[in-house]
């Protein structure tokens, strides 16, 4: 139901390209998010329609997760350019709301593309990740930070 959604929606997009006649990223934009409109509309069963909650839902965990990027990328550019060293390595112990194989995996990747963390393994009953990291000044905000932001908005796209 999600992808035939999906599909629609792209379909109504090059439409919109097509008929308006400019083909540019910005106006395919414009198309993705009028026909993600008018189909959330026509909508019968709104509350059946996954496809309308997830939407918004990923394009926001996009926009963390490049906030985030960019936050460690400065903090370690920092760390390298300055003389003196800001670092405090630990490895962290974090437990795990996540259960299945694919929530896990999705997590640690996220974690190890952040720079300064690197996620090193699950335990055997898949209920706490360990994670290295570059920066650890408080390890329950770390934690908290992790828990609060990466996993919890991940499972809220993937659930």
């Amino acid at each position: 139901m999600i992808t035939t959604r999906f599909l629609s929606n792209l379909l109504l997009s090059f439409i919109w390209l097509a008929v308006t006649g400019t083909f540019s990223f910005v106006n395919f934009v414009f198309g993705f998010f009028l026909s993600f409109f008018l189909l959330w509309l026509i909508s019968t069963n709104r509350s059946d329609n996954k496809y309308f909650y997830r939407g918004p839902k990923v394009i926001a965990f996009v926009f963390f997760f490049l906030y985030e990027l960019i936050k460690a990328n400065l903090q370690v550019a920092f760390d390298v350019v300055t003389p003196s060293y800001y670092m405090k390595p630990g490895i962290i112990k974090i437990p795990l709301t996540a259960e299945s194989d694919l929530e896990i995996t999705l997590l640690a990747n996220l974690i190890s593309l952040t720079p300064g963390t690197l996620s090193l393994d699950v335990s055997d009953d898949r209920k706490v990740l360990y994670v290295h990291a570059m920066y650890v000044n408080d390890k329950e905000e770390f934690i908290a930070d992790i828990k609060n932001g990466f996993e919890r908005k991940l499972l809220e796209i993937l659930r």
